[in-house]
């Protein structure tokens, strides 16, 4: 599979447009190659650069899952077509880039599923990994600096 964003090329800077201080809206992103099987998408955002201070590893910023097969590009600030997972914050919504500190890279990563995950909304990142962990056909990651 592949990622991209019609905003940033993978490794480019993400706009200030999609930050938490600004519109916070998603980036548009589209993806392509999806494997024969797919039956749903998953997209976890995510920064790995986050200050130890902050007590975790990398920091969760999106979770949606069950993601309908039909949808291969979202516009930005998509209204969301699946379901909602949980942030490291517990939020439901996109959560823009706001590094503390320096340039952080924003992971985004689109997983093609073979099945529809039995989790509840606001499943975290853990739990929605843990469940798809052996339905995964294929991957796809953009990333970006902010």
């Amino acid at each position: 599979m592949k990622l991209t964003s019609s905003t940033f090329k993978d490794g480019g800077v993400i706009l200030g447009k999609y930050s938490r201080d600004q519109a916070n809206i998603n980036p548009p992103l589209a993806w392509a190659n999806v494997p024969a099987g797919t039956k749903s998408f998953a997209i976890i955002m995510e920064d790995p650069d986050v200050p130890r201070a902050a007590g975790v590893s990398v920091w969760d910023h999106w979770v949606v899952f069950n993601i309908p097969l039909a949808i291969t590009q979202i516009p930005e600030g998509w209204k969301v077509v699946g379901v909602k997972g949980a942030g490291t914050r517990g939020e439901l919504e996109y959560a823009g880039p706001r590094p503390p500190d320096r340039e952080h890279r924003y992971i985004f990563t689109v997983y093609a599923l073979d099945a529809m995950l039995s989790l509840p909304a606001a499943a975290n990142k853990p739990a929605v990994l843990s469940a798809m962990k052996t339905h995964i056909l294929d991957k796809a990651i953009l990333v970006g600096r902010f």
